[in-house]
């Protein structure tokens, strides 16, 4: 019955996005003068391209775990095991846990020590790697086909059996507070640290390790050539089949998050540049909202003083901040977790040009509630689809956008249907959604450096209207 549906709704979105190439057809043969014969075959061959992509294989075992899998026909693979729980599902008691763990299980097991770990890893040519965000914890491994039964025995080892040693422990102390330390020289990751205080202050969290590290917590999933789903699935339920039991009682729901509009401001005028962040509230992975969002996230775009192009380039904001030499550089984002998210801008700014740059962005964000054009809109949608289908470039990728959309939708949306989606969207619903989530709504304001010209956080938040 699942296989079905999938295909159904395949089906559906193959329909939708072919539809365009079909009328381009009919048109074509009514009237050559619009379309020459090359146009219609590098539409048809791109159409072909896109819906020629190889089955998400999906199966969910009895302790939860979910497995999921593309077989690319690659010589090499990635598998991983993707846990819904990072830093956000920590408290103030087990604050850090998240980031220590994946440190202490790449630090040998009872099976194998560090040293026996790192030469299997570099004798089979292998790559062995962890990383920990606000929502989820993630260990992969990148492999020779051949050698997918020794990973995923090696992920099943490090995840369940790491020996956690006191010696190991206090040399990681020792490394993670240095890591801290270069993380407070990345003005970047400091902003967005606050950013995140301040928009989501006193925000309940859920104790971690024993209930998160669980089967319906976690996706292993594989993304590579010569990856068999069958044998990935008789590999997981040997190594994880019983260890990974199902927790007894329910996991604990994690409790909504609450946006606070608020401003956190570190004035330190010996630094050259201020580092500014402003966001408003958006939506989760999962709402009917997200796609619209990224669109207009993509009208807004990026740009540095390396770009070329000048006022030519596509972007309005680029265009005014580059005939005004308003910033250094600016980012758009839209960071999206399942029940919460923000939309805004990152910028890095000259002091001067700190209030003047923050109302061209404020105005061209009223102008996305108003007066956004066809033609703009268009431009968006082609180049978020473009940056998505390049995005998905080898099996690490791939394996990523797996897991990653198995956590958020519990299932991998085929590429054929999200392009669909993206082309539904039009200049109205941009207008509408913006206004929704943009017009006269609080801001999270995070600002470091020399900001003495940046307004005060009543006037921002009036310039939002």
């Amino acid at each position: 019955m699942a296989a079905a549906a999938r295909a159904v709704l395949f089906s559906a979105a193959r329909r939708q996005l072919c539809g365009f190439t079909e009328r381009l057809l009919i048109r074509g043969a009514a009237g050559r003068s619009y379309f020459g014969g090359n146009r219609l075959r590098s539409t048809q061959a791109a159409t072909q391209v896109v819906l020629n992509v190889p089955e998400t294989r999906v199966t969910c075992l009895e302790n939860g775990l979910r497995v999921a899998s593309e077989d690319s026909g690659l010589s090499t693979c990635t598998v991983g095991l993707w846990i819904d729980a990072g830093s956000r599902y920590e408290n103030e008691k087990n604050n850090g846990t998240a980031h220590f763990l994946e440190h202490m299980a790449l630090k040998g097991t009872k099976k194998r020590s560090q040293l026996d770990l790192e030469l299997e890893i570099e004798n089979m040519g292998a790559h062995l790697n962890a990383y920990t965000s606000r929502k989820q914890t993630v260990y992969y491994a990148k492999a020779f086909s051949k050698d997918l039964p020794r990973a995923v025995e090696i992920l099943a080892d490090i995840i369940q059996n790491s020996t956690l040693g006191e010696g190991e422990i206090e040399r990681e102390c020792g490394v993670i507070l240095r890591e801290m330390q270069e993380v407070e020289t990345n003005l970047q990751e400091v902003v967005f640290d606050y950013l995140h205080a301040t928009a989501y202050q006193n925000t309940a969290l859920v104790d971690y390790i024993t209930t998160h590290y669980k089967g319906p917590r976690i996706v292993v999933l594989a993304a590579a050539g010569g990856v068999s789903h069958d044998e990935l699935l008789e590999l997981v339920k040997f190594h994880f089949g019983e260890s990974l039991s199902t927790q007894k009682g329910e996991i604990p729901a994690l409790p909504p998050c609450k946006f606070t509009g608020s401003e956190i401001r570190v004035r330190d005028d010996k630094m050259p540049l201020a580092h500014l962040a402003v966001a408003v509230e958006a939506v989760g992975w999962a709402h009917p909202d997200t796609i619209c969002l990224m669109v207009a996230n993509t009208l807004i775009g990026n740009w540095d003083r390396s770009f070329g192009g000048g006022m030519n380039l596509s972007s309005k904001l680029a265009q005014l901040t580059c005939h005004g030499n308003l910033c250094h550089s600016f980012q758009s984002f839209n960071t999206s977790y399942t029940d919460t998210g923000l939309w805004g801008i990152y910028m890095v700014c000259e002091p001067a040009t700190v209030a003047d740059m923050l109302h061209v962005v404020q105005k061209e964000w009223m102008r996305l509630c108003t007066s956004v054009t066809e033609s703009e809109v268009a431009r968006a949608k082609n180049l978020l689809k473009t940056n998505m289908l390049l995005q998905l470039d080898g099996s690490t990728p791939i394996c990523e956008d797996i897991g990653r959309q198995m956590l958020c939708y519990n299932r991998r949306i085929p590429i054929p249907e999200l392009e669909a989606r993206i082309d539904a969207v039009n200049v109205e619903i941009i207008r509408e959604v913006c206004t929704k989530y943009i017009y006269d709504k609080s801001l999270a304001v995070a600002a470091v450096g020399p900001i003495e010209q940046l307004p005060d956080f009543n006037q921002i938040c009036s310039n939002m209207r």
